[in-house]
Protein backbone atom coordinates (compact mmCIF):
# COMPACT_ATOMS: atom_id res chain seq x y z
CA UNK A 1 0.00 0.00 0.00
CA UNK A 2 2.77 2.73 0.91
CA UNK A 3 4.33 1.65 -2.09
CA UNK A 4 1.23 2.35 -4.75
CA UNK A 5 0.24 5.58 -2.27
CA UNK A 6 4.16 6.82 -3.13
CA UNK A 7 3.76 6.16 -7.16
CA UNK A 8 0.24 7.38 -7.32
CA UNK A 9 1.36 11.00 -5.28
CA UNK A 10 4.09 11.19 -8.12
CA UNK A 11 1.74 10.42 -10.82
CA UNK A 12 -0.18 13.31 -9.94
CA UNK A 13 2.78 15.94 -9.20
CA UNK A 14 3.87 14.84 -12.84
CA UNK A 15 0.57 15.85 -14.45
CA UNK A 16 -0.22 19.02 -11.95
CA UNK A 17 3.33 20.11 -12.86
CA UNK A 18 4.68 20.20 -9.98
CA UNK A 19 8.30 17.87 -10.10
CA UNK A 20 11.17 19.55 -11.42
CA UNK A 21 11.83 19.87 -14.92
CA UNK A 22 15.12 17.55 -14.14
CA UNK A 23 12.71 14.83 -13.54
CA UNK A 24 11.83 14.62 -16.95
CA UNK A 25 14.52 13.19 -19.37
CA UNK A 26 14.39 14.03 -22.62
CA UNK A 27 13.90 10.94 -24.54
CA UNK A 28 10.08 10.17 -22.53
CA UNK A 29 7.52 9.02 -24.89
CA UNK A 30 5.44 12.74 -24.00
CA UNK A 31 7.76 14.73 -25.59
CA UNK A 32 5.96 15.42 -28.79
CA UNK A 33 2.99 16.88 -26.29
CA UNK A 34 5.40 18.96 -23.86
CA UNK A 35 6.35 21.19 -27.09
CA UNK A 36 2.95 21.69 -28.05
CA UNK A 37 2.02 22.52 -25.01
CA UNK A 38 4.64 25.29 -24.75
CA UNK A 39 2.48 27.76 -27.41
CA UNK A 40 -0.67 27.85 -24.91
CA UNK A 41 -2.19 26.37 -21.48
CA UNK A 42 -0.95 22.59 -20.51
CA UNK A 43 -4.45 20.41 -21.20
CA UNK A 44 -5.55 18.09 -18.30
CA UNK A 45 -4.12 14.93 -18.41
CA UNK A 46 -6.12 12.09 -20.42
CA UNK A 47 -6.44 9.28 -18.22
CA UNK A 48 -4.89 7.18 -21.05
CA UNK A 49 -1.74 9.61 -21.11
CA UNK A 50 -1.09 8.24 -17.20
CA UNK A 51 2.39 7.21 -16.18
CA UNK A 52 2.38 3.81 -15.17
CA UNK A 53 5.29 2.43 -12.60
CA UNK A 54 6.60 0.64 -15.08
CA UNK A 55 7.39 3.43 -17.48
CA UNK A 56 8.97 5.70 -14.59
CA UNK A 57 11.34 2.46 -14.17
CA UNK A 58 11.91 2.41 -17.99
CA UNK A 59 12.50 6.43 -17.97
CA UNK A 60 14.96 6.30 -14.85
CA UNK A 61 17.39 4.04 -16.78
CA UNK A 62 17.52 6.64 -19.72
CA UNK A 63 20.47 9.21 -19.82
CA UNK A 64 19.32 12.42 -18.57
CA UNK A 65 19.91 16.14 -19.69
CA UNK A 66 20.13 19.13 -17.40
CA UNK A 67 17.93 21.70 -18.26
CA UNK A 68 20.43 24.13 -19.32
CA UNK A 69 19.84 22.35 -22.63
CA UNK A 70 16.42 22.89 -22.89
CA UNK A 71 15.47 25.45 -24.58
CA UNK A 72 11.96 26.91 -26.03
CA UNK A 73 12.39 25.47 -29.59
CA UNK A 74 14.55 22.52 -28.47
CA UNK A 75 17.11 21.04 -30.68
CA UNK A 76 16.99 17.36 -32.01
CA UNK A 77 17.18 15.20 -29.63
CA UNK A 78 21.23 13.95 -29.74
CA UNK A 79 21.76 11.13 -32.37
CA UNK A 80 21.22 8.02 -30.84
CA UNK A 81 19.23 5.06 -31.79
CA UNK A 82 15.61 5.45 -32.80
CA UNK A 83 13.24 4.32 -34.72
CA UNK A 84 12.77 6.47 -38.06
CA UNK A 85 10.03 9.08 -38.01
CA UNK A 86 6.88 8.22 -39.44
CA UNK A 87 6.66 11.18 -41.79
CA UNK A 88 9.55 9.12 -43.80
CA UNK A 89 7.47 6.25 -44.50
CA UNK A 90 4.97 7.53 -47.14
CA UNK A 91 8.46 8.27 -49.03
CA UNK A 92 8.96 4.43 -48.88
CA UNK A 93 5.52 3.88 -49.68
CA UNK A 94 5.57 6.01 -52.95
CA UNK A 95 8.34 4.02 -54.12
CA UNK A 96 6.00 1.25 -54.88
CA UNK A 97 3.57 2.13 -57.38
CA UNK A 98 -0.41 1.73 -56.19
CA UNK A 99 -2.06 -0.89 -57.60
CA UNK A 100 -3.99 1.20 -59.65
CA UNK A 101 -0.78 2.54 -61.16
CA UNK A 102 0.50 -0.90 -61.59
CA UNK A 103 -2.49 -1.57 -63.85
CA UNK A 104 -1.96 1.56 -65.75
CA UNK A 105 1.76 0.50 -66.41
CA UNK A 106 0.75 -2.85 -67.30
CA UNK A 107 -1.77 -1.17 -69.78
CA UNK A 108 1.27 0.78 -71.31
CA UNK A 109 3.45 -2.26 -71.89
CA UNK A 110 1.79 -3.42 -74.74
CA UNK A 111 1.46 -0.08 -76.82
CA UNK A 112 5.37 0.34 -76.15
CA UNK A 113 6.29 -3.00 -77.42
CA UNK A 114 4.49 -2.54 -80.53
CA UNK A 115 5.15 0.74 -81.63
CA UNK A 116 5.77 1.32 -85.44
CA UNK A 117 8.52 1.41 -87.26
CA UNK A 118 10.46 -1.23 -85.77
CA UNK A 119 13.70 -2.38 -86.72
CA UNK A 120 14.90 -6.24 -87.71
CA UNK A 121 18.71 -7.73 -87.03
CA UNK A 122 19.78 -11.10 -87.04
CA UNK A 123 20.06 -12.00 -83.25
CA UNK A 124 16.85 -11.87 -80.74
CA UNK A 125 13.25 -13.16 -81.79
CA UNK A 126 14.68 -12.61 -85.17
CA UNK A 127 17.70 -14.61 -85.09
CA UNK A 128 18.30 -18.19 -86.32
CA UNK A 129 17.11 -20.47 -83.05
CA UNK A 130 14.13 -18.21 -82.93
CA UNK A 131 10.33 -19.44 -82.57
CA UNK A 132 6.85 -18.60 -83.18
CA UNK A 133 6.66 -18.72 -79.19
CA UNK A 134 9.33 -16.16 -78.83
CA UNK A 135 7.68 -13.90 -80.98
CA UNK A 136 4.32 -14.73 -79.08
CA UNK A 137 6.04 -13.46 -75.88
CA UNK A 138 7.68 -10.55 -77.70
CA UNK A 139 4.67 -8.93 -79.28
CA UNK A 140 2.04 -10.59 -77.49
CA UNK A 141 -0.14 -13.69 -78.98
CA UNK A 142 -2.99 -11.34 -80.21
CA UNK A 143 -0.96 -9.43 -82.73
CA UNK A 144 0.68 -13.02 -84.09
CA UNK A 145 -0.98 -15.61 -86.15
CA UNK A 146 0.04 -18.59 -88.51
CA UNK A 147 -1.48 -18.84 -91.44
CA UNK A 148 -0.71 -18.76 -95.31
CA UNK A 149 1.35 -16.44 -97.24
CA UNK A 150 1.55 -15.69 -100.98
CA UNK A 151 4.59 -17.77 -102.18
CA UNK A 152 6.87 -17.39 -105.68
CA UNK A 153 4.78 -18.34 -108.59
CA UNK A 154 1.75 -17.68 -107.25
CA UNK A 155 2.23 -20.66 -104.33
CA UNK A 156 1.03 -20.43 -100.81
CA UNK A 157 3.27 -21.43 -97.74
CA UNK A 158 2.62 -21.06 -94.17
CA UNK A 159 4.11 -18.02 -91.79
CA UNK A 160 3.69 -16.79 -88.49
CA UNK A 161 2.38 -13.42 -89.25
CA UNK A 162 3.02 -10.36 -86.53
CA UNK A 163 0.28 -7.88 -87.09
CA UNK A 164 -2.25 -9.18 -90.12
CA UNK A 165 -4.61 -6.94 -90.26
CA UNK A 166 -2.33 -3.73 -89.71
CA UNK A 167 -0.39 -3.15 -93.11
CA UNK A 168 2.14 -0.63 -92.14
CA UNK A 169 3.28 -3.32 -89.12
CA UNK A 170 2.76 -6.77 -90.94
CA UNK A 171 5.84 -8.99 -90.80
CA UNK A 172 6.03 -12.35 -91.93
CA UNK A 173 8.17 -15.13 -90.63
CA UNK A 174 8.57 -18.86 -91.95
CA UNK A 175 10.31 -21.55 -90.29
CA UNK A 176 12.94 -24.22 -90.98
CA UNK A 177 10.89 -26.75 -88.39
CA UNK A 178 7.68 -25.70 -90.02
CA UNK A 179 5.83 -28.37 -87.40
CA UNK A 180 7.52 -26.98 -83.99
CA UNK A 181 7.23 -23.59 -85.73
CA UNK A 182 11.10 -23.20 -84.96
CA UNK A 183 14.57 -21.81 -86.50
CA UNK A 184 13.94 -19.29 -88.84
CA UNK A 185 14.39 -19.66 -92.29
CA UNK A 186 12.95 -16.41 -94.03
CA UNK A 187 11.77 -13.14 -92.41
CA UNK A 188 9.68 -11.20 -95.32
CA UNK A 189 9.12 -7.26 -95.06
CA UNK A 190 6.39 -6.58 -97.81
CA UNK A 191 4.04 -4.53 -98.99
CA UNK A 192 3.22 -1.01 -96.96
CA UNK A 193 4.99 -2.34 -93.94
CA UNK A 194 7.20 0.33 -92.10
CA UNK A 195 9.59 -2.28 -90.51
CA UNK A 196 13.30 -1.58 -91.10
CA UNK A 197 15.78 -3.90 -91.86
CA UNK A 198 19.80 -3.98 -91.16
CA UNK A 199 21.71 -0.76 -92.11
CA UNK A 200 18.41 0.47 -92.15
CA UNK A 201 17.13 -0.68 -95.21
CA UNK A 202 13.17 -0.03 -96.18
CA UNK A 203 10.90 -0.10 -98.70
CA UNK A 204 10.72 2.67 -101.17
CA UNK A 205 14.21 3.00 -100.73
CA UNK A 206 16.11 4.44 -104.07
CA UNK A 207 18.64 2.25 -105.70
CA UNK A 208 21.19 5.30 -105.13
CA UNK A 209 20.79 4.86 -101.03
CA UNK A 210 20.82 1.22 -100.39
CA UNK A 211 23.93 1.71 -102.75
CA UNK A 212 24.77 3.83 -100.03
CA UNK A 213 24.31 1.74 -97.15
CA UNK A 214 26.32 -1.18 -98.86
CA UNK A 215 29.18 1.12 -99.65
CA UNK A 216 29.78 0.27 -103.02
CA UNK A 217 27.82 -0.66 -106.47
CA UNK A 218 26.18 -4.25 -106.94
CA UNK A 219 24.90 -6.06 -109.41
CA UNK A 220 21.10 -6.59 -109.95
CA UNK A 221 18.39 -8.61 -112.22
CA UNK A 222 16.66 -6.78 -114.72
CA UNK A 223 13.37 -5.45 -114.81
CA UNK A 224 12.14 -8.38 -117.40
CA UNK A 225 10.26 -10.63 -114.57
CA UNK A 226 6.80 -10.05 -113.47
CA UNK A 227 8.21 -9.28 -109.78
CA UNK A 228 10.57 -7.09 -110.56
CA UNK A 229 14.35 -6.90 -110.50
CA UNK A 230 16.50 -7.96 -107.27
CA UNK A 231 19.94 -7.87 -106.29
CA UNK A 232 22.13 -10.67 -107.69
CA UNK A 233 25.57 -9.51 -105.53
CA UNK A 234 26.94 -7.65 -103.45
CA UNK A 235 30.10 -7.65 -104.52
CA UNK A 236 31.57 -7.70 -101.05
CA UNK A 237 30.01 -4.85 -99.56
CA UNK A 238 28.15 -4.20 -96.37
CA UNK A 239 24.93 -6.38 -96.84
CA UNK A 240 27.42 -9.14 -97.90
CA UNK A 241 28.39 -10.53 -94.29
CA UNK A 242 25.47 -8.83 -91.82
CA UNK A 243 26.08 -9.92 -88.10
CA UNK A 244 24.09 -12.95 -86.88
CA UNK A 245 24.88 -14.69 -89.87
CA UNK A 246 21.83 -13.69 -91.92
CA UNK A 247 21.69 -12.82 -95.64
CA UNK A 248 19.59 -10.43 -97.39
CA UNK A 249 17.78 -9.90 -100.50
CA UNK A 250 16.12 -6.90 -102.30
CA UNK A 251 13.52 -6.99 -104.95
CA UNK A 252 13.05 -3.50 -106.95
CA UNK A 253 10.32 -2.11 -109.06
CA UNK A 254 9.81 0.80 -111.55
CA UNK A 255 8.30 3.95 -110.90
CA UNK A 256 4.70 3.52 -111.91
CA UNK A 257 5.82 7.31 -113.52
CA UNK A 258 8.45 5.68 -115.39
CA UNK A 259 8.28 5.47 -119.34
CA UNK A 260 8.08 2.19 -120.85
CA UNK A 261 11.41 2.96 -122.59
CA UNK A 262 13.22 3.41 -119.48
CA UNK A 263 11.50 0.38 -118.10
CA UNK A 264 12.66 -1.31 -121.34
CA UNK A 265 16.15 -0.64 -121.08
CA UNK A 266 16.37 -1.79 -117.71
CA UNK A 267 15.13 -4.83 -118.59
CA UNK A 268 16.29 -8.36 -119.57
CA UNK A 269 19.91 -7.82 -118.55
CA UNK A 270 22.34 -8.05 -115.22
CA UNK A 271 23.70 -4.27 -114.44
CA UNK A 272 25.14 -3.03 -111.93
CA UNK A 273 23.45 -0.64 -109.49
CA UNK A 274 25.29 2.42 -110.47
CA UNK A 275 24.74 1.81 -114.71
CA UNK A 276 23.20 5.10 -115.99
CA UNK A 277 20.52 3.56 -118.09
CA UNK A 278 18.89 2.21 -114.64
CA UNK A 279 18.16 6.22 -113.49
CA UNK A 280 15.17 6.60 -115.97
CA UNK A 281 13.62 4.42 -114.31
CA UNK A 282 13.72 5.27 -111.05
CA UNK A 283 13.99 2.02 -108.74
CA UNK A 284 12.98 1.83 -105.16
CA UNK A 285 12.74 -1.31 -103.04
CA UNK A 286 9.64 -3.35 -102.91
CA UNK A 287 10.27 -6.33 -100.54
CA UNK A 288 13.02 -6.90 -98.05
CA UNK A 289 13.85 -10.96 -97.15
CA UNK A 290 16.07 -11.77 -94.55
CA UNK A 291 17.30 -15.72 -94.63
CA UNK A 292 19.14 -18.04 -93.40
Amino acid sequence: MTTRLIVTLFVTSLAAGLVPAAAQTPGEVGAPRVRLAQSGPVPPVAEEDQISPRQIQQENRRPTRTPATQTSAPKPAAPMPAPKPRAAQPAQADARPTTGATAAAAAARPAARISAPRTISCSGVFGRESTHLKLAIAFDSKNLVFTEVDGPEGSKLNASVLFPNDPKRRLEVLWQNEASRADTSLIVIGGKSQWTGPKNMRLGMTLAALEKANGKPFSLSGLDQDNGGSVLDWKGGAMASLPGGCKVGVRFAADAKAKDEARAAAAGKELNSNDAVLKPARLTVTEIILGY
